[in-house]
């Protein structure tokens, strides 16, 4: 009896590890291993998940699955399965869950081998406006609701500074980085519709975007909380975010704000990696558990709504809106893929350089001074366009300056936010030239000869991950006394390198005299652009036209 007794157990036994407590049949000592990278917010949700669905020891070909999930950024992820090989991740692996579709279907077009052809949706949350609660009564009491058109500089919405009712920034995710970010963009691009003004409106976005943007939402809410620099912050983030930063107790805690027009639903897909068959049936196993009901209350616990957007979280506190939000219908998946390749085109750093004419044309008068005080008071204001990433450097040109040379360097070409020469860094040294810089009423202008040596100066310092130009402010004419049109055209177009296109840009002042015809071809060449300005305030829109080119750059048609 005792030895039947004792085959009875070990028999049992052997079924428990078999069967995994009653689970199905698979064997646990050589398990399938299933690596899985999460986007950095889901990432806890999904290890939780994990955890539970290794316990259910679900089998594939008589071996259990083990998932194994790490917090990796999406952008690194891509770039592993496309196969790159700078910011990748050491191996590659058989399961990714983006914060956005987007990058899913980027990978698709960019042929990123082994990507099954399907997605699961895991869990889904709206981009919402956060700030601290006081803040959102002031706004409140001031009528103040939150709109996509607060993501645009106040310049672009007709004034230098915003309103002391509104807030006096709106911080963006990062969109080469976050779903969050490229969302917003999306939504940027769809307010302002589309069009060369569309065109300057979203270039004007980009760039205030980038002087504020975060690597994470984690980052975004700690500048919330933060009172030593931006005194009515707000920023954009998924919903969920706003309810993992108010786990922590605080005063003023964080509240999630709709915007009025609707707003766009972040979705967290699964999409299976694996090349190795086994372990992309196991990775296909985990995606068909995720959708069940274990996964997606883990999910909703965790502050995320469901997969399908029918259920909000569960317990999701005060500062989470009670009311499902409206969606903006009028942005397709469509436009979030385009407005990643806008952001694209137009986030890249600038390396640039600048000329100013000094010449006698300068000094005549305008209706708020010189031709040269208008257009150093308006370039003050550009300036303020360029972010710390930027490369930088000013010339000023007039004849017999620099030693016949016929320009003169003020600024070095190297970062905006490091010093030329001594102390002081170039943006406050060209902050400062734009307020002492004058002209020469007795020098004629060496336009075409400084043309030519600043775009010889941009070609033989290009940087292949900036965007190059030749910034070129003048009143738009050459005296004759050096190089000639037909010689600087042909220097031009035989020195162009289409391996490395610096563009030519021109903004004449003044409107009168200004040799238009000739101007045009010297932006042609280079497939660059001419601008004339009479009133100081059209140096924002002619500035976010010029940066705007890059959208269609280097397929762009001559533009004046």
């Amino acid at each position: 009896m005792l030895a039947g007794l004792t085959v009875v157990a070990a028999v049992a036994g052997i079924l428990v590890v078999l069967l995994g407590g009653g689970g199905a049949l698979c064997a646990t000592r050589e398990p399938v291993l299933v690596s899985v990278a999460a986007a950095v917010d889901v990432a806890p949700a999904v290890m939780e998940a994990a955890g539970r669905f290794n316990e259910s020891k679900t089998p594939v070909g008589g071996r259990c699955v083990l998932v194994q999930v790490t917090e990796q950024p999406p952008a690194t992820v891509l770039r592993t399965v496309l196969g790159e090989e700078a910011g990748v991740l050491r191996e590659r692996p058989d399961g990714w869950i983006a914060d956005s579709s987007a990058w899913i279907r980027l990978a698709r077009q960019r042929a990123a081998p082994g990507l099954s052809a399907g997605e699961t949706v895991v869990a889904t949350s709206p981009l919402v406006f956060a700030t601290r609660s006081s803040l959102a009564r002031t706004f409140s009491v001031g009528k103040t609701e939150m709109n996509w058109r607060m993501v645009f500089p106040p310049t672009a919405r007709g004034r230098l500074t915003p309103g002391s009712g509104e807030p006096d920034v709106v911080r963006v995710p990062d969109p080469s980085l976050a779903g969050a970010g490229i969302a917003t963009v999306a939504a940027a691009r769809d307010v302002v519709g589309t069009g060369p003004e569309a065109d300057k409106a979203l270039t004007a976005f980009v760039r205030w975007a980038q002087a504020g943007s975060a690597p994470d939402y984690r980052t975004m809410l700690a500048a919330v909380d933060d009172r030593s620099f931006w005194r009515r912050p707000v920023v954009i983030v998924p919903e969920q975010s706003v309810w993992q930063h108010n786990l922590r107790p605080a005063a003023d805690p964080v509240v999630a704000l709709h915007p009025r027009e609707g707003t766009i639903n972040l979705d967290y897909p699964y999409v299976v990696t694996a090349t190795d068959p086994a372990r992309a049936k196991a990775a296909r196993a985990f995606a068909d558990w995720l959708k069940g009901p274990q996964a997606q209350d883990v999910m909703r616990r965790a502050g995320f709504r469901s997969g399908d957007g029918s259920q909000g979280p569960i317990s999701p506190g005060p500062q989470i809106p009670s009311e499902t939000p409206r969606t903006r219908q009028s942005v397709s998946p469509q436009d979030i893929d385009e407005a990643l390749r806008a952001w694209s085109r137009l986030a890249p750093p600038t390396n640039i350089l600048v000329l100013a004419d000094t010449s006698k044309h300068m000094a005549e008068p305008m209706k708020d001074g010189t031709r040269l005080q208008v257009a150093l008071d308006a370039a003050k204001i550009g300036l303020r366009l360029f972010p710390e990433s930027t490369r930088m450097g000013l010339w000023e040109f007039a004849g017999g300056l620099g030693r016949t040379k016929g320009y003169q360097e003020r600024v070095g070409l190297g970062p905006i936010n490091a010093p030329d020469t001594g102390q002081q860094v170039r943006r406050g040294r060209l902050d400062e030239l734009t307020a002492t810089l004058t002209a020469h009423p007795g020098r004629d202008s060496s336009l075409h000869d400084a043309i030519l040596s600043g775009f010889r100066k941009m070609t033989g310092d290009y940087r292949p991950e900036m965007n190059n130009s030749l910034l070129v402010i003048t009143a738009g004419r050459d005296d004759g006394k050096g190089l000639a049109l037909a010689g600087l055209l042909d220097r031009l177009r035989d020195e162009w390198n289409p391996d490395k296109p610096v563009q030519i840009i021109v903004i004449a002042f003044g409107g009168d005299g200004v040799d238009r015809d000739g101007l045009a071809r010297i932006t042609a060449a280079t497939n660059g652009s001419l601008h004339v300005a009479r009133e100081p305030g059209e140096i924002i829109d002619v500035f976010l036209a010029a940066l705007a080119r890059r959208l269609c750059h280097p397929s762009c048609k001559p533009a004046a």
